[in-house]
C-alpha cells in the first residue's frame, strides 16, 4: 500500500478506535447520573464497569486468532456493528439490570475493535515503517482519554441530549468508520494452516473471574463470609480456574501460553501489570463519582478534575519513552514509575469530603504518572527479552493480565467503597436518631435528586470518605507493582530483530588442561 492509500485506510481504523476507546471514558464521568435515574446500587454501579472489561478482555486473544482464518477487514467490519449494537441497546435500557447485559455485549465489540485494529495496521504496514504512524495511534487514545470525561460530563449536563446520549453519540462515527473501511481497507486474506482456536480456555478463565467477582460483589451484605453460599462460588470459581490451567497446559494455541509465563521476567511484568491494572482502573472509575456524588460537582465540572491524572499520564510515558530510546534502559523507569504511582495512591487515601482541590490534583498528577511510565514499559521489557516468535504471544498475555487485573480492581474496590457507604451512612443517620436509610421507598442513595436535604448531607459525606481508604487498599496493590519491578532484569532495548544466538559453551580449565597435556 501506498502511503496515501495507508491514511485513508488509517483514517477509518482510528475513528473506530476513537470510539471504541471514548466508550469507557464517556460513561466513566456520566454513570453517577445513570446510576441514580436508573435507581441502581453501588454495586451495580461497579458492574456497569466489569461487565465491559470481562468481556473485552476475554474475546480479544480469540478476535485475534479468528484474524489468522478469516478477512481480517470482514472480522473489523463485525466487531464494529456488535459494538453499535451494543451502544443503541445501552441506551435504550430501563433498569441497571439491563445496562449492564447490554455493556457486556457492548465489551464483545470493543475486544474486537482493539484487537483487530492492531492486527489490521500490522499487516498493512511493514514493521520498520510503523514507527512513523505510531503517533496517530498514540494521539488518538490520549484524546479518548482526554477528551472522553469531559464529553460525558457535557452531554449529562445537557438538557436536550440526557445521559442516553453517551452511548448514541459515537453509533454515528462508527458507521461513518464502517463505510471508509469498506472503501479503503483491502488486505489480502491469508489464511494460516492449523490454526487452533481456544475457546474452552478463554471461556473457563472469564467464567472462574466472574464467580469470584460476583461473590466479592455480595458477601457480607447477601449472605456471610463463612457460608454455603460462599463455599459454592469461592470453591467453583478456583475450580473453574483449575480446570483453565489445566486446558492451558494441554491446548495447541492456549490463550495464556504457560510456557512463556515461566520466563522471569515475563511473569515478573505479568505480576507488575496485574497491579498496575488493578489499582490504575480501580482508581480511576471511582474518582468520577468522588467529584460528583462525594464533593457535589456536575459531571462537567467531574470531567475536567479528572484531567490532572490523564495529562500526568501523557506527560510521563512520553517524556520516559525518550530516555529509555537515548539510554536503551528500560528496568530504572518502570521501577520509579511504580514508586510514582504508590505515593500517588497514598496521597489520595487521606481523601474526604473536604480535601482541597489542588491536593486531589497534585495526587491524580501522580497516579497519571506512574501509570504512564510503567505501564507500557512493562510490555517493552517483556518485548525486549523473548524469542522473535514469542513476541506476540507473550505482548499480548501482558495486555490480557491488565486488563483482567483492571477488572478484579473495579469489582473488588467496588464492594469494599459499598460496604464502607452502608455503614458510614448508618452510622451517621443513627446518630441523627434515624433507625432506616432515610432514602424512601424503592429510591436509590445514588438518586442525589430524589433524597431529602439532610439525607443528601449523609450521602455527600458517606462517598467523600469512603472513597480514601479504596485508595489505600489500591496502594497497597501498586506495592506489589513495585516489588515485581525491583525483582525483574536489568532489560535493555536490543538492536537486533530476535535474540543472539547463545555463545558456544567455553571447555572447563581441567578439561583444557588434558587437552594441552
Amino acid at each position: 500500500m501506498t502511503h496515501r492509500e495507508i491514511l485513508e485506510a488509517l483514517s477509518g481504523l482510528l475513528l473506530v478506535l476513537f470510539v471504541a476507546m471514548s466508550s469507557s471514558t464517556i460513561v466513566s464521568t456520566a454513570l453517577p447520573t445513570i446510576i441514580g435515574d436508573l435507581n441502581g446500587t453501588q454495586n451495580q454501579y461497579t458492574w456497569v464497569v466489569t461487565a465491559t472489561l470481562l468481556t473485552a478482555t476475554a474475546s480479544t486473544p480469540i478476535w485475534g486468532k479468528l484474524a489468522d482464518l478469516y478477512s481480517k477487514k470482514l472480522l473489523v467490519q463485525v466487531s464494529i456493528v456488535v459494538f453499535v449494537l451494543g451502544s443503541i441497546i445501552a441506551g435504550l435500557t430501563q433498569n441497571t439490570e439491563q445496562l449492564i447485559a447490554a455493556r457486556a455485549f457492548q465489551g464483545l465489540g470493543m475486544g474486537g475493535v482493539q484487537a483487530l485494529v492492531q492486527v489490521a495496521i500490522a499487516a498493512m504496514i511493514a514493521p520498520r515503517e510503523r514507527g512513523r504512524y505510531n503517533g496517530y495511534l498514540g494521539g488518538v487514545m490520549g484524546l479518548a482519554t482526554v477528551a472522553g470525561p469531559l464529553l460525558g460530563g457535557v452531554i449529562v449536563d445537557t438538557d436536550w441530549l440526557g445521559w442516553r446520549w453517551c452511548f448514541f453519540i459515537g453509533i454515528p462515527i462508527a458507521i461513518l468508520a464502517l463505510i471508509v473501511l469498506q472503501k479503503t481497507l483491502h488486505l489480502p486474506v491469508l489464511r494460516r494452516e492449523n490454526v487452533k482456536i481456544d475457546y474452552l480456555g478463554a471461556t473457563l478463565i472469564a467464567a472462574g473471574v466472574s464467580v469470584i467477582l460476583i461473590w466479592v460483589s455480595f458477601v457480607d451484605d447477601s449472605f456471610a463470609w463463612i457460608s454455603w453460599q460462599t463455599l459454592a462460588m469461592v470453591g467453583g470459581g478456583v475450580l473453574l480456574l483449575a480446570l483453565a490451567t489445566f486446558v492451558e497446559s494441554r491446548a495447541a494455541e492456549p490463550v495464556v501460553p504457560l510456557s512463556i509465563i515461566r520466563q522471569r521476567t515475563t511473569a515478573l511484568a505479568i505480576l507488575g501489570s496485574l497491579a498496575v491494572g488493578m489499582a490504575m482502573f480501580g482508581g480511576a472509575v471511582f474518582l468520577g463519582q468522588y467529584f460528583q456524588i462525594g464533593r457535589g460537582y456536575s459531571p462537567t465540572e467531574a470531567g475536567l478534575l479528572t484531567i490532572p491524572m490523564m495529562f500526568g499520564l501523557a506527560f510521563a510515558s512520553t517524556v520516559a519513552g525518550r530516555l529509555i530510546t537515548k539510554s536503551g534502559n528500560i528496568k530504572p523507569y518502570v521501577v520509579v514509575g511504580t514508586i510514582i504511582l504508590v505515593g500517588g495512591f497514598g496521597s489520595l487515601s487521606v481523601l474526604d469530603h473536604d480535601t482541597s482541590l489542588w491536593y486531589v490534583g497534585g495526587a491524580m498528577f501522580l497516579v497519571g504518572a506512574g501509570v504512564g511510565m510503567s505501564m507500557q514499559n512493562l510490555v517493552l521489557a517483556v518485548q525486549n527479552t523473548v524469542a522473535l516468535k514469542d513476541i506476540g504471544a507473550a505482548s499480548s498475555t501482558v495486555a490480557f493480565f491488565r486488563s483482567l487485573g483492571g477488572t478484579i480492581g473495579v469489582s473488588v474496590l467496588g464492594a469494599v467503597l459499598a460496604h464502607r457507604v452502608a455503614d458510614s451512612m448508618t452510622e451517621q443517620l443513627t446518630a441523627m436518631g434515624v433507625h432506616s436509610t432515610g432514602t424512601g421507598s424503592g429510591v436509590s442513595a445514588l438518586n442525589l435528586g430524589s433524597l431529602p436535604p439532610a439525607i443528601q448531607h449523609v450521602v455527600r459525606v458517606a462517598y467523600g470518605d469512603a472513597t480514601g481508604h479504596i485508595f489505600l487498599i489500591s496502594m497497597f496493590i501498586a506495592v506489589v507493582g513495585v516489588i515485581a519491578a525491583v525483582a525483574m532484569k536489568p532489560t535493555k532495548l536490543r538492536s537486533t530483530v530476535d535474540l543472539a544466538a547463545p555463545k558456544p559453551a567455553e571447555p572447563e580449565p581441567a578439561a583444557a588442561a588434558v587437552t594441552q597435556g
